[in-house]
């Protein structure tokens, strides 16, 4: 593991208690108006008896899942985002990296497997991404929600490279932030087709007070 990629897993181990804060508090704006909903819905629209949430955090998907009757397991690398998600109650939740997954460790399918903002990282996306057919049921999909690329661009080129990371719109008591990498449109379909899979559906949930788009919704299922 690179440096980069490890400096992920850092911060998120060292930030999980106000990450968790933030999201039960609602203090992230465009999660509470936008895109919490958006991802629920597209997950929902497969109408799925089983979901596969990989980085789930403190799991608010997949106790919204539960509710509904879905059988829903989560799965995090950091072991203090999984605890505060037990602790919350609904659905069933899994300490495990995402090497640990793309090695095959988990033995599961699932008619969705979700990743909602989780995709943070380089070659361990990519590893990731490649064992995702593995995970999914007959018919099953991939479903990834994440920063829309010319929206999350700045003044950047908009080429595939690593950025610094940010908590900025997150609240208070944030530490260093995770570098991510930055992946453009053709650098996600890319990355899809290199794993086994195909783009089936695309949506990009508008921000109702900006009118732009808040996030990027991809779609996928195993290639036949």
């Amino acid at each position: 593991m690179n440096q980069r990629e490890q400096a992920i897993l850092d911060a998120w181990h060292a930030n999980a208690a106000p990450w968790t804060r933030a999201v039960r508090e609602q203090a992230i704006a465009s999660r509470k108006l936008v895109t919490d909903r958006a991802v629920l819905d597209a997950v929902l629209a497969r109408r799925p008896r089983s979901v596969v949430d990989l980085g789930c955090g403190e799991g608010w998907l997949v106790r919204a899942l539960a509710g509904l009757g879905v059988d829903a397991l989560g799965i995090d690398a950091v072991p203090a985002l999984v605890d505060s998600a037990r602790t919350a109650g609904g659905g069933r939740f899994l300490a495990m990296d995402y090497a640990h997954v793309a090695n095959g460790a988990l033995c599961e399918r699932a008619d969705v497997v979700v990743c909602n903002f989780s995709l943070l990282g380089g070659e361990s996306v990519d590893a990731l991404l490649r064992a995702v057919p593995s995970l999914l049921a007959p018919s099953g999909a991939l479903i990834v929600q994440t920063l829309h690329p010319p929206m999350a661009c700045g003044d950047a080129p908009y080429v595939d490279a690593w950025r610094d990371g940010s908590w900025a719109g997150c609240g208070e008591g944030f530490g260093q932030a995770a570098p991510w990498y930055f992946r453009t449109l053709t650098g996600w379909l890319d990355a899809l087709v290199r794993a086994g899979l195909q783009l089936v559906h695309m949506a990009e949930p508008l921000h109702p007070l900006t009118g732009k788009p808040a996030s990027m919704i991809l779609v996928a299922e195993a290639r036949h």
